[in-house]
């Protein structure tokens, strides 16, 4: 007599409850990043960021109309320095012109300078800290679009200096030949403010040097007195870079189910993470998965 074929029972399939456990537990678990796709990201994001960004309608009379509610809001709250700083600032000259170039460039060299040693020296967390950039630029876009502001600069009557126009300041979209490519109403929030604390915390929790973190937390105060000095921000535009940075961390933490500086410093694949697991007993360097400062 010949055998009975063995009937071969089917794969059960994956229910939307255990799909979903999938995924969170995918979220929620530290991996090495890839440079080629990272590096594609934050391409792809900042392009679509600035796409978005310079395609919101322009609206001059409503963005110059809450310029001016906002700044009379600012005199109640005792708070308008932006002119005081504008023009003193203004007064000398080597310092406008140098903050001028600050503002148009170095919130791009030192986020992705922040990015790149984050991505080298703590790969289980850069996927995290790295998410809070993208969702924080991301929510940026809301404001854009659903609250148009005019910088102080281009407010009438204001007695605001344009510093990019007065110096002939090169490099700058917010000013000159250059504004016609850029939305020039979208001042809140400002991600000047956003990325540099942004930075300034990533500094602040994982750097070892004292002078390092430390100069990480003078960024954003820096930056800060920068974009008024400038004429290009309100100090509650500041104020708006920081909640929406704070709503970034929120989101986070809701996707990854904890805190992006409570990831490892290497996800468990990394060999630097193996390296520390065979340390002996004594040694002085963070065991894996801890959370102490880096490099």
């Amino acid at each position: 007599m010949g055998e009975t074929p063995t009937q071969e029972r089917p794969l059960p399939t994956p229910s939307p409850k255990s799909r979903a456990a999938q995924l969170r537990t995918y979220m929620r678990t530290p991996r090495r990043p890839r440079f080629v796709v990272e590096l594609a990201l934050v391409a792809l994001s900042y392009w679509v960021y600035s796409l978005i960004r310079n395609a919101v309608p322009n609206r001059e009379s409503l963005a110059i109309q809450r310029a001016w509610d906002l700044l009379d809001f600012e005199k109640w709250l005792h708070i308008d320095v932006e002119h005081s700083i504008n023009h003193a600032v203004n007064s000398v000259t080597w310092l406008i012109v140098c903050m001028n170039y600050y503002y148009a460039t170095l919130h791009f060299i030192v986020t992705i300078g922040v990015l790149v040693w984050l991505f080298h020296w703590h790969p289980g967390r850069y996927r995290a800290v790295r998410t809070v950039l993208f969702l924080t630029t991301g929510l940026a876009l809301f404001g854009y679009f659903f609250y148009a502001l005019a910088p102080p600069r281009l407010l009438p009557g204001g007695d605001f200096i344009d510093t990019v126009l007065v110096h002939h300041t090169w490099g700058s979209l917010a000013s000159g030949d250059m504004k016609s490519v850029s939305n020039q109403y979208a001042a809140m929030p400002s991600m000047h403010i956003g990325w540099s604390t942004w930075c300034a915390l990533a500094i602040w929790k994982f750097a070892r040097p004292m002078w390092v973190r430390v100069l990480g937390l003078i960024y954003p105060l820096f930056t800060l007195v920068v974009i008024m000095a400038t004429g290009n921000h309100f100090l509650l535009d500041a104020v708006g870079g920081w909640i929406t940075l704070a709503a970034g961390f929120g989101i986070q933490c809701l996707v990854n189910g904890r805190s992006a500086y409570k990831f490892p410093r290497y996800p468990p694949d990394d060999p630097r993470s193996r390296e520390k697991l065979d340390e002996p007993p004594g040694g002085q360097r963070e065991p894996a998965g801890a959370s102490s400062t880096s490099p």
